[in-house]
């Protein structure tokens, strides 16, 4: 079996005591590839030093995340993008608009993740677009014709069965970590009507644990515990989910 953690920030202090560990595990778990999704220009010093450590696991991305979008940001894309020809990242990110925890900078956060989008398209380069409580904001956006053809994946989806429509027609993918398997998210009600080819597997660790880790330290080696949950939804077997999740994130990221 062949797992891929498609969105994990193990770079993060919350593994600095144990981040060998936490890859062993994944590795036992058979997590073969771990996508390391960027926050901002402070964050890539320890992303690097994780993915050099481990360069046939760790695979890092660029980008802003929107929490950290500040009056600054203009500034700290430069810093950040300054970088992309350095190094062959397979995709910008993680990326989008953030109105759950401060709406202050709204207008910021757009310009931002405009920004980005924009360089994702000049690069041929996949996103992670991060949508929490946005993906109207977000989706008025990306449907812009300066952004056809433009490919990616809705991180931490928790939206309805019309909006996963919605952004599938679109073609982008649909990131599906440990919500999955919470008593009363209503996800697998959402996702069983999703095909496979849709659809990739995330942690988000350290947050976001699965059952029954849920509320203690998320890390990669739970992807597995999605994996089990969605093959039980779909009536499929874990090896089987495995293979078409991890297929589409090799494709997407062109790994």
């Amino acid at each position: 079996m062949f797992l891929i953690d498609t969105h994990s920030h193990i770079y993060l202090d919350a593994f600095e005591k144990d981040i060998d560990d936490v890859i062993g595990r994944a590795c036992e778990q058979g997590v073969g590839r771990i996508i390391l999704p960027n926050i901002d220009a402070a964050s890539m010093s320890a992303m690097h030093e994780l993915s050099g450590k481990y360069p046939d696991i760790c695979i890092p991305l660029i980008g802003l995340h929107p929490t950290h979008v500040k009056e600054n940001y203009r500034d700290e894309l430069e810093t950040i993008y300054k970088d992309l020809g350095k190094y062959p990242y397979p995709g910008i990110g993680e990326i989008g608009i953030d109105l759950y925890w401060d709406k202050t900078l709204f207008a910021e956060q757009k310009e931002a993740f405009t920004y980005q989008l924009r360089v994702a398209k000049e690069n041929n380069l996949p996103v992670v677009i991060h949508a929490r409580e946005s993906f109207r904001e977000i989706l008025d956006i990306v449907k812009k014709e300066d952004f056809d053809g433009l490919k990616g994946v809705f991180h931490a989806f928790t939206g309805n069965s019309d909006l996963a429509r919605e952004i599938t027609d679109l073609g982008y993918l649909l990131g599906i970590g440990g919500i999955l398997t919470f008593k009363n998210s209503g996800l697998d009600e959402v996702v069983k009507d999703i095909d496979l080819k849709y659809l990739v597997l995330e942690t988000d660790a350290p947050y976001l644990a699965p059952v029954p880790f849920r509320g203690k330290r998320n890390e990669s080696s739970y992807v597995l515990y999605v994996a089990e949950k969605l093959a039980e939804i779909k009536k499929n077997t874990v090896d089987e989910i495995a293979a078409v999740t991890s297929e589409n994130a090799k494709r997407l990221f062109r790994l």
